[in-house]
């Protein structure tokens, strides 16, 4: 039968051997290659032709977003986990935007990650226990919040940010740009606010932004 084909993309030499040694216990995976930034992890991809890639979160040059964004561009069919030490749900809203297949913490318990390896070549997701149970506590948290406070006090301070920002004219990638952020954890803020505001288009936004006084109305004089 063949074998999991899997990539490791880390810039830690330490925690690459130690998921390989994991791995070979497996009589179902087999470790095909080895990265130790992004933009290695994308020619890698296309030499190695992997089954799954296990992607860290933060390594130097270019982005693991950006890196597994090319590499599903490039070969679709192969799927990509980020295995990463940050339980941050902008990170893995971002990962999801790029098409990864779940998202696992470093911490996680070994048959956890081997479960996740399966799932993903199976065509499945595969989400963190405790990623799973941070976002059910934190919908949970909204929804009470929403029950209680106005429409605009739910909202992030970055939703906040990025609805002055949008009301002002810019555009996602102008937010992005002037935030440091992705167009995808942009538009990930922009689909959030408007959803909580119960706002569906720019004229909406705007004139909700008014009514607010977080920005003025135009001087038309």
């Amino acid at each position: 039968m063949a074998k999991i084909r899997i990539l490791l993309a880390d810039d830690h030499t330490l925690f690459r051997q130690g998921i390989r040694t994991l791995i070979s216990a497996e009589t179902d995976m087999e470790v095909v290659g080895e990265a130790p930034n992004g933009s290695d992890a994308v020619e890698r991809a296309n030499e190695t032709r992997p089954d799954v890639v296990l992607m860290d979160i933060g390594m130097p040059g270019l982005s693991s977003f950006e890196a597994t964004r090319q590499i599903k561009k490039n070969r679709p069919e192969t799927k990509v986990l980020f295995l990463t030490m940050y339980d941050d749900e902008d990170y893995l809203v971002e990962g999801m935007e790029v098409g990864a297949s779940g998202y696992v913490l470093k911490d996680s318990p070994s048959p956890q990650l081997v479960a996740a390896v399966r799932d993903a070549f199976r065509g499945g997701s595969y989400l963190s226990p405790r990623m799973l149970s941070q976002l059910v506590d934190d919908f949970r948290s909204r929804i009470k919040s929403a029950n209680r406070l106005p429409r605009f006090a739910t909202l992030t301070a970055r939703e906040r940010e990025v609805l002055k920002m949008l009301a002002e004219g810019n555009s996602v990638k102008e937010i992005a740009c002037i935030l440091n952020l992705s167009v995808k954890t942009v538009e990930a803020h922009k689909f959030n606010l408007m959803r909580k505001l119960d706002i569906h288009n720019k004229a909406q936004l705007v004139q909700y932004a008014i009514q607010k006084k977080i920005i003025k109305i135009p001087n038309m004089a």
